[in-house]
């Protein structure tokens, strides 16, 4: 019955061929005759490879392989340049080769969720104009840095996956709406969420976070999913401080980085003579109360954050946002809404 269609489809010069669900284990040769087709839906099938000659379809800029029995991303698929939306979703697949990543540079959807993948390649920013991409239910243990070379990005969903912790380099997505990291293995989110000026809806429920990155009432959210976390609870306890003692390190690194690192020859010349100290100096934070630079956390507080008050969503819930202090000082100043944090 297959072959039919494609003889059919043939003579009618067809745009778009459906043959989802008919239990086909192999893919006749003669659909690489189908030369003028767009779309093709091959998904609920038993499939596990496809026919060189499909490299035939130079036209193809959509393609449904979802819940078939592939082990891998077929390697036809690197000679379709004009693939726009690709999916895979419900496969046997475990790893992601990068030579097929980088013969689709013309990709904006990717669906690769309810696979077995644990790697992400540094290769996945060969698709240069990718807006959408799932990887949710997988064996994922990282995400790659190179994803937040991907600017044209506007979605990312790994939601179930193994992860820990996911790079700041993410932050440069600017164009990102929606953002799924539900159900993972999630401690904390990296400073510099500010980075996501475009995110609308965010999904964190199910992690381990106790609290959300500084400055993180100022995003512009719609929705916030954050249930099931271990959020720092507002409790208060007694508790004492103790003397404070700055490293010669860090009183060092404090009077650099009040200078302006670009006009300053002395710290210029320093830089350009110890790379490292690039790298030290740029993990550097500023604090909430007296504005002024540090190079090492002092002091981790909390502020109380009302969803509705403060970010204008239908939430009225609080929920925990870090603020980074500088010292004992600058704490036990007046004016404002910061807590200490107790480990109990």
């Amino acid at each position: 019955m297959a072959n039919d269609l494609v003889i059919r489809a043939s003579k009618g010069n067809a745009k778009s061929v459906h043959l989802s669900s008919r239990n086909i284990r192999t893919l006749s040769k003669a659909f690489g005759k189908l030369t003028c087709m767009l779309a093709l839906h091959l998904n609920n099938n038993r499939l596990a490879s496809l026919p060189t000659e499909l490299q035939s379809l130079q036209q193809l800029t959509e393609l449904n392989l979802g819940n078939n029995v592939f082990e891998e991303i077929p390697p036809v698929l690197k000679h379709l340049n004009s693939l726009k939306k690709l999916y895979l979703f419900g496969n046997r697949i475990s790893r992601l080769h990068p030579e097929v990543l980088e013969g689709l540079p013309n990709l904006t959807v990717l669906n690769l969720n309810h696979n077995r993948i644990k790697l992400i390649p540094p290769a996945i920013q060969r698709l240069s104009n990718l807006e959408v991409i799932s990887l949710m239910g997988n064996q994922l243990e990282e995400i790659p840095a190179e994803l937040g070379l991907l600017r044209n990005l506007t979605e990312i969903n790994v939601a179930n996956n193994k992860l820990t912790e996911i790079p700041q380099q993410l932050y440069n997505l600017t164009q990102l709406r929606k953002l799924s990291l539900a159900r993972n293995s999630l401690t904390d989110l990296p400073e510099g969420i500010l980075g996501w000026e475009s995110l609308k809806i965010l999904d964190v429920a199910g992690n381990r976070l106790s609290m959300f990155p500084f400055e993180f009432q100022f995003l512009a959210l719609e929705e916030l999913f954050f249930e099931g976390n271990n959020l720092v609870k507002n409790e208060l306890f007694e508790s004492t401080q103790e003397k404070e003692v700055f490293s010669l390190k860090e009183l060092a690194a404090r009077l650099i980085l009040k200078e302006d690192l670009n006009k300053s020859s002395v710290v210029s010349r320093a830089l350009l003579l110890y790379p490292d100290l690039q790298t030290m100096l740029s993990r550097w934070g500023r604090c909430a109360v007296c504005f002024q630079p540090f190079h090492t956390t002092w002091l981790e507080c909390v502020q109380f954050i009302n969803l509705r008050k403060d970010m204008k969503m239908k939430n009225s819930q609080n929920v925990p946002v870090r603020v980074l202090l500088c010292s004992y000082s600058c704490f036990n100043k007046s004016g404002h809404s910061y807590y200490g944090v107790a480990r109990v």
